[in-house]
């Protein structure tokens, strides 16, 4: 369980572009060269947490939480699986809001405007590695339970289309509009097209 310590305004966080520089480093924790763990320590945030390849698959949750390199949660290891059943060589977890907690309940009740800022520079770091970044939408319900995630989704949304992203939904979408969380999917569970703009109108 990672409940936060208290709100992530109390932090001196660690830009994200020094954090990626290091994390591109060798480490000796973790094999740095198949993985990619942004920042490289376990701490109360985190921007990325994937595997490195040629193609990959970008994948979307709403928070972070325990997983580390080499220690994946049952939602990553499902990601990880999913990514691979639909032609992906490797997975790059990022998250609408960058706060560990292993409940979404624990979540700050404020966004943290520098937190956000920071984590939409990793959003765009994880689109440049592709000509055409997949994108796969898999926060669930979990969107509903903070007011500012719908409202950080909508930066995300936009950094996408500036460079064309294809969205993902893994299988049909719940009743309530929202796409699946990763977490009892089929293995095999398929990628279908998603559109994020008109989902992000319905939200208005």
């Amino acid at each position: 369980m990672h409940i936060p310590q208290g709100t992530t305004a109390t932090l001196a966080l660690e830009p994200f572009s020094p954090a990626l520089e290091t994390a591109l480093r060798p480490c000796p924790a973790y094999d740095a060269d198949r993985w990619l763990y942004v920042p490289n320590t376990y701490s109360e945030y985190r921007y990325i947490l994937g595997t490195r390849g040629t193609h990959p698959l970008i994948c979307i949750g709403i928070n972070p939480s325990t997983a580390a390199p080499d220690a994946l949660d049952p939602t990553l290891q499902s990601v990880e699986r999913i990514a691979r059943a639909n032609g992906y060589d490797s997975f790059l977890m990022f998250n609408v809001y960058a706060q560990r907690a292993t409940r979404p309940d624990d979540m700050e009740t404020v966004c943290n405007a520098a937190l956000h800022d920071e984590n939409r520079k990793a959003f765009r770091y994880l689109l440049s590695l592709s000509a055409q970044p997949a994108v796969w939408a898999a926060w669930g319900n979990i969107i509903e339970k903070r007011s500012y995630l719908t409202d950080c989704m909508r930066d995300f949304a936009a950094d996408g289309e500036s460079v064309n992203a294809k969205w993902f939904t893994a299988g049909p979408l719940l009743k309530s509009g929202n796409p699946h969380h990763p977490l009892y999917l089929r293995r095999d569970t398929q990628l279908l097209e998603f559109d994020i703009g008109a989902y992000l109108s319905a939200k208005k």
